[in-house]
């Protein structure tokens, strides 16, 4: 087990998840866990994260110092190695050219972390404060023009710190320094795999469900169809699963997933068509924020109605990912959005929550699908946000809008499959801001809305980049949702990549 120490940082659960990679058990813990607890899980080594703060601010997070003086290899990242420095007697301070985004290192020791890995290096960098001085016995290993120290170790007591974040796929050779820790300071076993991650979860899931009812919130994505399949594998017979139409969903989308799962599934499944009692929720609304608490309040509210026509049932199965939480804001890390599972829910709820892949990313999810045995098409379907077109309407949600995005969206799918691009992007999708601009169609002035393409690739959706897709085929898109789709006059395209920009718009 390698333990992995949490202080705030975005990518936190992403370290841990790297762990996993390399098929050696990871568990993201909080940073102020107990000296004995951590003693007593007898791990193999502990990675301290990243963070927001700097070590020097009033509240900043700390370890109990008693943490460097377990015989037990440590990793210091980012905020993790500057905590390290300043425990032992290093200096930290703040620097006069901040790093954010891609750096090139120059390795100065190839004895330890950085065996078999290139003098210089791109690194991924996020940070306003900088170790300048080492703790004694700590040899620096690394450096770049504007920071002369960021990597260091003491080998002899199995200490390490990289100012570089190794869990990003900018890092190039990332996994290699990571795996280089892993095995050779120590000593793990690659025994770690999907069907670990299945057994847990259904010994898990029937040590808090019991005999009790539980049903199952099913939006036709990958993640809730695999929440609901470990949850089936756990209770059998007492799960139902519920589809709620919210109105806020793709082109022919709801007839599709009720299709799909009771063609390939025995569960029961109710169809519930909540689309009027949505909208009159949203009418008027524009904050995107309070777009998605009320979407998310308003399922729970349906979910409580049909759990209470069903005896006994107790328990909600969400397919929440690691990437909502994170998002959404935890105790020490800031929020990016409310998801509408996470951030959204309302204070006040009958059901308690199952959330069986909490702690897991969305490719991890589609290797446990995979393993359930559950189809390539579904496996593989783009990720799709549970407040839906609401959240992709840069605006009020009417009726007239969601019916002109869905077109749009339709159209672009559509060309996306057929060039076979659909595999190849983490999310492509369109958005309709809600402003009007001047064009000029059969001779003759228009004053319609604009129609944004937005298309990434990504691994975990933690950082994403902006898809290079062929002109011809931007073109033939556009044409298309301009000709096929009324009140659309302008198709634009989003470049922008994460950060600085969500995947989503809103």
């Amino acid at each position: 087990m390698i333990l992995v120490l949490d202080f705030g940082g975005q990518y936190a659960q992403l370290i841990a998840r790297r762990v996993r990679e390399c098929r050696v058990f990871s568990e993201l813990i909080p940073y102020d866990t107990p000296i004995e607890e951590i003693r007593a899980r007898n791990p193999e080594g502990i990675i301290l994260s990243g963070g927001p703060n700097s070590v020097y601010d009033e509240g900043a997070p700390r370890v109990d110092p008693a943490l460097f003086d377990l015989d037990i290899p440590i990793l210091g990242i980012c905020y993790g190695m500057q905590l390290m420095a300043l425990d032992l007697g290093g200096e930290v301070g703040a620097v006069q050219i901040r790093e954010y985004g891609r750096s090139t290192l120059e390795v100065k020791d190839h004895s330890g972390l950085f065996a078999g890995t290139a003098e210089k290096q791109r690194v991924w960098m996020s940070h306003g404060d900088a170790v300048f001085s080492p703790p004694d016995d700590f040899v620096v290993t690394a450096e770049t023009p504007s920071a002369p120290i960021v990597a260091f170790e003491e080998p002899h007591k199995k200490r390490y710190g990289v100012q570089f974040h190794l869990e990003v796929r900018h890092t190039e050779y990332g996994m290699e320094i990571l795996k280089n820790f892993l095995f050779d300071v120590c000593d793990c076993r690659a025994d770690w795999t999907p069907v670990n991650i299945i057994t847990d979860a259904v010994e898990k899931i029937r040590a808090q469900v019991g005999d009790a009812r539980v049903i199952a919130g099913l939006s036709g994505g990958v993640d809730s169809a695999t929440a609901a399949m470990l949850v089936h594998r756990a209770v059998g017979d007492n799960l139902t699963c519920v589809f709620v139409d919210h109105g806020l969903l793709r082109k022919n989308e709801a007839e599709q997933v009720i299709e799909a799962f009771r063609e390939r599934s025995d569960i029961p499944l109710i169809h519930v068509d909540a689309t009027g009692r949505f909208l009159d929720k949203l009418a008027g609304v524009t904050d995107p924020e309070a777009k998605r608490k009320i979407v998310g309040e308003e399922f729970i509210r349906v979910f409580e109605e049909e759990a209470q026509k069903i005896e006994d049932a107790k328990f909600l199965v969400q397919g929440t990912l690691y990437s909502d939480v994170i998002e959404s804001g935890t105790r020490d890390a800031a929020r990016i959005k409310s998801h509408h599972n996470v951030g959204g829910l309302p204070e006040v709820m009958d059901l308690d929550l199952v959330e069986p892949l909490r702690n897991l990313f969305k490719d991890e999810v589609r290797v446990v699908a995979a393993e359930l045995g559950m189809p390539e098409r579904m496996v593989w379907r783009q990720p799709f946000p549970g407040p839906g077109l609401a959240i992709r309407i840069i605006g009020d949600v009417t009726a007239e809008r969601l019916e002109i995005l869905r077109q749009a969206d339709a159209v672009l799918q559509d060309e996306i499959r057929n060039a076979g691009f659909y595999r190849e992007l983490w999310q492509s999708f369109a958005v309709l801001p809600t402003i009007h601009s001047v064009g000029v169609m059969g001779d003759a002035r228009t004053y319609a809305y604009p129609v944004v393409i937005r298309a990434v690739t990504s691994d975990d959706a933690m950082t994403a980049d902006w898809a290079r897709l062929p002109y011809d085929l931007l073109e033939h898109i556009s044409n298309r949702i301009i000709n096929e789709v009324p009140g659309v006059n302008r198709v634009a395209l989003d470049i922008t990549s994460k950060p600085p920009g969500t995947i989503e718009w809103e």
